[in-house]
């Protein structure tokens, strides 16, 4: 495809943003420059401030930068790395400090304003919600490439973990799966009878796909790659049948609903394909659906719009009837609808709404324009974006908040491994303004310079498809914690035995003094008894330095990681006295680090570990929920990672190993960019 370069981009590009020399402190003589004592001392506590914070060793790192900065007070180079070190430490009141003062002597251009702006926007604006922000095409996905036909009628999208998108073709009867530049990887017709009017399509709980044919008068499961496995239901108006049926969703529980057109109701089939029951007829307090399209389970709640009456009604999920949602007359003709976030998002004709699950309440979140147009689907990507079918204009759009195509990705150069120099390893961590993890970037969405001299480099890496993750459980020592003993062992036990002996798993004790307890294979924590616990119960249980000790733990683990904290509930204000809410959770994120908790009673958590939860995309789990604590790892290393593994020969001269030298990446995908400069040192010789 061709590469769109954003006009931010090229900005970054050509304003030649970071230093990319040695340190400069010069004495003049009456004939000659020389460098002074001063700078040589803070060139060699630069260097190892350096190769320090490569190493994950951040708090080294400030040392060493404050160390140079003593010998050059002022140095704009030295003071943005201090900036960087305490970020990574979580401690962004103090990066901002430096960034701000640098930048206010000339230093770092838009590069480094634009990166004071997104930290500074995190900090105030941590919530990722998409509710009421506007979206606008930042792309589209091609329907003829030469003389030969992609597709045709697009009618909905899937989402997939790895960034692709499977797009349900009704004018082609066939699926196609495209990747985040909209090149196609995958396509599937069906069994050899083919697909008949696709219509929508679902994922499923067990991984695989569930597909409505309107024609076929039936459901096609298929696996995660759309190859067939077998049939739902038949055509007619009996238990399990149907006629033209649409949109589906699926409950906790397995059971697929989809909306019978034909006939005018919702029709229920358990997670074997056997027909339960059917709701949406004429009843009490209910006239009954005259054209049922979009459906949605979440919350024990059945949510059905019917395109007519421009309006959505809530059933249980037994099918009695609940009453009115959405006012009817409120859409135009409302088709799709899904799961977004704690709200949903539905399509109308040429607008995309998104709707708060609370309340009803619409927000409009973009406009199509008024021509010929017919959006039958709009779907969350993995990377916030919003892919959205038109039906009548034959188009995909890739839809995109304002503010993220105003200001482009987040890059950062993470990590610069050239212990082998002169091939340098690189580590570059990708996201948009609000932290979302941006995924299924490939070789081509990047460009890697040395000083602006491009250089051929391999994409070696995506930790996003990575499927070992270490952990490190965090065993509350609170007093309140006696009478849980043996939930304690369950619960680190079956999270163990889940891991299958792959990855570490490290067990800290929060207790007044932090202790670390254990790290090795988890098949060794398979038969866990608190009793073999070194640190005893205490009124006092320091969280904030246990937390802190766990993510230093999990900075140089394996790149999908986590922190399971198992606790039961109970806190006070002692267990924050060193580090406040914001540094922990600035900590956690800054390193991809996600905190999820294990509740071991029935009990209200407290407020500040619901808030870390929340904050670092972790999940609160129940010992005895009824899904067990299996797939609290599976959860885990579901979460997305925008982190990207690259190798490349340098061609630089490095002085002996007391070089500082440059390198630059871009990232561009569609009609966004991003970019990052920073400078490593090679091994001394």
């Amino acid at each position: 495809m061709k590469k769109v370069f954003s006009v931010f981009a090229l900005l970054l590009f050509f304003t030649g943003a970071f230093a990319q020399t040695n340190l400069q402190d010069t004495q003049r003589n009456e004939d000659r420059t020389t460098k002074s004592a001063n700078s040589g001392f803070a060139e060699e506590e630069f260097r190892r401030g350096v190769q320090s914070y490569y190493k994950g060793a951040y708090n080294e790192a400030i040392l060493e930068f404050e160390k140079a900065l003593s010998y050059l007070p002022g140095e704009n180079l030295i003071l943005d790395w201090l900036g960087k070190a305490y970020y990574k430490s979580g401690i962004e009141g103090a990066a901002l400090q430096q960034w701000n003062y640098v930048r206010d002597s000339g230093y770092g251009g838009i590069l480094l304003q634009n990166r004071i702006e997104i930290v500074s926007d995190r900090r105030v604006t941590a919530s990722d919600s998409s509710f009421n922000q506007r979206f606008t095409e930042s792309g589209s996905f091609q329907n003829i490439s030469g003389t030969n036909l992609i597709y045709s009628q697009p009618v909905a999208s899937v989402s997939n973990p790895d960034g692709t998108v499977w797009v349900v073709a009704y004018g082609s009867n066939d699926i196609v799966c495209f990747d985040v530049n909209g090149v196609v990887i995958n396509r599937s017709s069906g069994p050899v009878n083919g697909f008949d009017r696709p219509m929508d399509m679902i994922r499923l709980q067990n991984g695989n796909l569930a597909l409505s044919e309107s024609a076929g008068d039936r459901i096609a499961i298929l696996d995660g790659n759309g190859k067939f496995i077998k049939y739902y239901g038949s055509k007619g108006r009996g238990v399990g049948q149907v006629v033209g049926p649409q949109y589906l969703a699926e409950d906790e529980f397995g059971n697929i609903y989809v909306t019978d057109f034909g006939n005018a109701r919702v029709v229920v089939f358990d997670s074997e394909g056997n027909g339960l029951f059917s709701f949406g007829q004429k009843t009490a307090g209910f006239e009954g659906f005259k054209s049922p399209t979009g459906i949605v389970v979440c919350d024990g709640r059945v949510l059905v719009a019917d395109s007519v009456r421009g309006g959505i009604y809530e059933f249980d999920r037994a099918g009695n009837y609940l009453g009115v949602f959405v006012n009817e007359k409120t859409f135009a003709r409302p088709e799709s609808i899904r799961k977004w976030g704690d709200s949903l998002l539905l399509a109308d004709r040429n607008r995309i709404y998104s709707i708060d699950l609370s309340d009803g309440a619409v927000y409009e979140n973009a406009v199509t324009g008024k021509g010929k147009s017919q959006l039958t689907s709009a779907n969350p990507d993995r990377n916030g974006n919003i892919i959205a079918t038109d039906f009548k204009a034959n188009e995909i759009y890739v839809m995109s908040k304002m503010t993220e195509l105003v200001g482009g990705f987040f890059v950062q150069i993470e990590r610069v491994i050239s212990d082998n120099f002169p091939q340098v390893t690189l580590e570059v961590r990708v996201e948009n303004r609000r932290r979302q993890p941006v995924v299924g970037l490939k070789r081509q969405n990047f460009l890697v310079t040395e000083g602006h001299n491009p250089v051929a480099f391999e994409l070696t890496g995506e930790s996003n498809r990575n499927e070992v993750a270490d952990i490190v459980l965090l065993v509350d020592r609170s007093t309140a914690m006696k009478p849980y003993a043996d939930q304690l062992d369950s619960a680190v036990r079956e999270i163990c035995e889940s891991m299958k002996g792959r990855g570490t798993v490290t067990l800290i004790s929060a207790g007044e003094v932090p202790a670390l307890e254990f790290k090795g294979n988890p098949s060794q924590l398979t038969d866990f008894s608190s009793k073999a616990l070194k640190t005893g119960y205490s009124d006092v249980v320091a969280f904030d330095l246990a937390s802190r000790l766990a993510v230093n733990g999990l900075i140089n683990s394996e790149k999908k990681h986590g922190i399971i904290y198992i606790t039961n509930g109970s806190h006070d204000c002692n267990t924050f006295l060193k580090y406040g809410l914001s540094d922990l959770t600035t900590y956690m994120n800054n390193n991809g680090v996600s905190f999820s908790t294990v509740l071991l009673s029935q009990g209200s958590m407290s407020e500040e570990i619901s808030y870390i939860t929340a904050d670092t995309t972790g999940t609160s789990y129940y010992i005895y929920r009824p899904q067990g604590l299996g797939g609290v790892i599976d959860d885990i290393i579901g979460l997305p990672s925008g982190l990207y593994q690259f190798t490349y020969t340098s061609s630089l001269s490095t002085e002996y190993g007391r070089k500082y030298l440059p390198v630059e990446v871009e990232t561009y995908m569609l009609n966004r960019s991003g970019r990052d400069e920073t400078g490593y040192f090679a091994p001394l010789q």
